[in-house]
């Protein structure tokens, strides 16, 4: 407006009441102070004076600054909060009719259109903040209970194939529940964090089983493709029927019927996807990389 932006226009006004920080400090007896620059006083007792103020812009236009502002006289804060010797500002809110995800969402668009000067700092607290800081510790349990988890089958198989087969058919299950949340439309949240931990259990003791068959086969003197093949054959109806009961135990969270399923309705949906998912993986995905990645000898016995 006039040749002038936002960003020079809220400086000059703060150079008129309040001044501003000189670039460069005074150094008094090795001590350097700050001087701040500010217009002389007659320029600030009252408002049409201040709406007079002469200001020049960057590109050397001049506008009187109640020609490129509003100026008008608001009750002042009774309290100036500092952190860090910064002022600290706190605005809050309430969500209503969206999920914490889109409203944050919203709220990021709307500051980020406001375009605030470099010497402002946003920092997002709340539910928001306690949300993920939820994540980086979920995130941690997940990874201590892969690590226990395949130091737990590595003993029980004795081989590297089996426990990354199973976990592997594990994590791949995860997605088919991200992708349930998105055919949905269901945030992704601290419940859905805690569903993705669920089928990570649950396809890795469908994946024990099968591979807990496959060896009873190769006692028996079966080779390893053939007792591959007898083993999902003979589980195949308990990996259903696991997967299934699950599946019909979390549909009534899933449709959020009841007092309270609103809050667990992204957990379930995680399960629901991620264990329909698994039905496929833990009788092709499992198999087929526990077979490729045993040794050669192996195999051929």
């Amino acid at each position: 407006r006039a040749g002038f932006t936002p960003e020079e226009i809220a400086v000059d006004a703060a150079a008129i009441l309040e001044g501003e920080p000189a670039s460069t400090p005074v150094v008094v007896n090795d001590r350097a102070y700050t001087i701040r620059v500010r217009f002389p006083e007659q320029a600030r007792e009252t408002l049409d004076r201040m709406s007079n103020t002469l200001l020049t812009s960057a590109t050397g236009r001049t506008a009187t600054l109640g020609s490129v502002a509003t100026v008008s006289s608001d009750p002042g804060q009774t309290e100036i909060r500092r952190e860090n010797l910064q002022r600290l500002v706190e605005v809050t809110g309430r969500f209503e009719g969206v999920d914490l995800g889109s409203g944050i969402t919203a709220v990021k668009k709307a500051v980020d259109d406001l375009h605030l000067p470099p010497s402002v700092r946003v920092e997002y607290g709340g539910t928001y903040a306690e949300q993920m800081k939820s994540f980086g510790d979920l995130l941690m349990v997940l990874l201590l209970a892969l690590v226990l988890l395949f130091v737990v089958l590595l003993f029980e198989f004795r081989t590297f194939s089996a426990p990354t087969a199973i976990l592997g058919s594990a994590l791949l299950s995860t997605f088919g529940g991200l992708l349930a949340l998105l055919v949905t439309r269901t945030t992704f949240n601290v419940a859905s964090f805690m569903g993705m931990i669920m089928v990570v259990g649950i396809v890795a003791k469908n994946g024990i089983l099968l591979l807990d068959a496959e060896h009873r086969f190769r006692d028996l003197g079966f080779s390893a493709e053939e007792a591959m093949i007898q083993a999902g054959r003979r589980r195949l109806r308990p990996i259903a029927m696991t997967a299934l009961a699950t599946v019909a135990g979390m549909l009534p969270l899933a449709f959020a019927i009841g007092k309270g399923s609103q809050m667990l309705k992204p957990l379930a949906i995680t399960v629901v996807g991620g264990i329909l998912s698994s039905m496929v993986l833990s009788l092709i995905f499992t198999p087929a990389i526990h077979f490729y990645l045993q040794p050669k000898n192996a195999t051929e016995a």
